[in-house]
């Protein structure tokens, strides 16, 4: 038996997970700890951590860690979130706990936050041939993720967090009741995005996360006795909030026998619950009480890494085709080049010699790589880039969206060259991997040069210094054959070998 840990450096407070895996691989929950060091306060106002609360943090480190060896625990996984990805003087916050305790914090995206929240759902709640909205209330961020089949389709984060809006909308100043009105008005930026990300879908249910939305579940039961905290229906949670605001702060902490860090962002949190449920349409919210921390643990079981490549590369594409539909490109020919991108991968390795790992980031940047058709026709290239660079990408690190986004800028016009910022900021191996994948990304795309999948079918065969491509399809296929032609300057210089195509 082995014991892992996991640690969430949120905006409101740093908790801790810990679990076992027994000789099944399966993981056992132990105990969570929860230590209330609230980073958004000064960062979501001044924008960075002063001493006196990076010392407070370091302790909450300090005695975790020694938590940890009496428990003999051999592996720590530590992530930051919302107020750490925008705290100036982050560095040195990382730098200060790895240096007193050894624990490395690593910054992850909204993104990353999705997927590993998502991970954990998905051990409770069964989301299998469902459309499901996941809602994730943190101090700084809402996490809005859409799942369908049980695999993200969109993923969004929302600054709309509880402690942001403590701050940004000045409760002490304004008073309750202002400041309830002013949470309600500003909630309207979340319904855009819902409407944005649902379409006209229907959702078959919604599921939340966050020490908010768990403490709802507790107060259905304390408050309206009811027997389980894993559901509230939207009348319950009215209920719930018609009683919460009907009190002071300190009547909430003394009646509702609430903390003094929740007794305050409870509130914000009920009032985005409210607009979700009202806006989501769905009977009652599902609350598996679970979150990051459980999803940075299930992602540390090994045997958990084992059963990822096949799904990770499910969902990277299901992903990518739903971004893909959302800027409207061609999917029939998306899917011909990416189809015909990974053959040449496959029967070329001894060729490229690319790691395996570019595989999938060749077969994402096939599959987007006309995505800047809806910004212009003209130098959609360049747009594919600017596009894939901004949006988030559930299932990529922020290296291999980068990769996406250069190789795609690179399926035509000018080939990569130090000139341009985009390939020349790229470490050396990563620009010999875009030049790689870009020259290959080429062919394919020429194989569909009209869009009309007329070639069904090629044969590779590589004899000396020259590569011979037959084609099988409908027609006489002389545009694609033209095509490949006119497009492999890039392959040939690149692999020193002369591309043919058998007539």
């Amino acid at each position: 038996m082995s014991t892992l840990a996991a640690i969430d450096v949120g905006s409101n407070a740093i908790r801790l997970a810990i679990g076992s895996i027994g000789h099944d691989n399966q993981l056992t929950h132990l105990e969570d700890l929860r230590e209330a060091v609230r980073l958004g306060d000064e960062v979501f106002t001044t924008g960075r951590i002063s001493e006196e609360l990076m010392r407070r943090a370091e302790c909450a480190f300090q005695r975790f860690s020694q938590h940890l060896k009496r428990l003999g625990v051999e592996k720590v996984r530590a992530v930051g979130t919302s107020a750490l990805r925008e705290a100036h003087n982050r560095d040195v916050f990382v730098r200060r706990i790895q240096q007193s305790t050894g624990i490395r914090v690593s910054v992850i995206s909204g993104e990353e936050e999705a997927r590993l929240i998502h991970a954990a759902v998905a051990q409770r709640v069964d989301l299998q041939k469902k459309l499901a909205l996941l809602i994730d209330i943190g101090g700084g961020s809402i996490e809005v993720t859409l799942v369908r089949d049980g695999d993200i389709i969109v993923s969004e984060s929302v600054k709309m967090g509880t402690v942001r809006l403590l701050n940004l909308l000045g409760q002490r100043k304004q008073g309750q009741k202002i400041f309830y009105r002013l949470v309600r008005a500003y909630s309207e930026g979340l319904r855009r995005q819902l409407r944005k990300d649902l379409k006209h879908r229907t959702l078959d249910m919604c599921v939340g996360t966050g020490g908010n939305v768990e403490e709802f579940g507790d107060l259905r039961v304390a408050l309206l006795k009811k027997s389980d905290p894993t559901v509230i229906n939207s009348k319950e949670l009215d209920q719930i909030v018609g009683r919460l605001e009907s009190l002071s702060f300190d009547e909430r902490v003394r009646k509702l026998s609430l903390r003094p860090d929740r007794a305050d962002v409870i509130i914000p949190a009920s009032i985005i619950l409210q607009e979700i449920l009202h806006y989501s349409g769905v009977r009652e919210l599902c609350i598996p009480r679970v979150g990051l921390k459980d999803g940075i643990l299930l992602d540390l079981v090994p045997e958990h890494g084992k059963r990822r490549p096949e799904q990770h590369r499910r969902q990277v594409l299901t992903y990518a085709h739903e971004l893909g539909r959302r800027f409207s490109f061609d999917e029939r020919h998306a899917d011909t080049v990416a189809q015909f991108a990974v053959q040449l991968f496959d029967e070329l390795k001894s060729v490229h010699k690319l790691p395996s790992s570019c595989r999938l980031v060749l077969e994402v940047a096939a599959l987007l790589h006309d995505v800047g058709h809806c910004v212009n026709i003209n130098g959609h290239h360049k747009h594919s880039y600017y596009l894939l660079k901004s949006v988030p990408f559930v299932g990529l690190s922020s290296l291999e969206k980068n990769l996406v986004a250069v190789v795609s800028r690179y399926h035509r016009k000018a080939p990569p060259k130090l000139e341009h910022p985009e390939f020349a900021g790229l470490p050396q191996e990563n620009r010999d991997q875009v030049t790689k994948m870009a020259a290959l990304l080429r062919i394919a795309d020429a194989l569909d040069s009209e869009h009309t999948s007329r070639v069904k079918a090629f044969r590779i065969t590589k004899r000396g210094r020259r590569v011979t491509l037959s084609l099988r399809g409908s027609s006489d296929l002389l545009l694609e054959r033209w095509a490949v032609i006119n497009k492999s300057a890039l392959f040939e210089d690149t692999f020193k070998l002369k591309v043919a195509v058998a007539a």
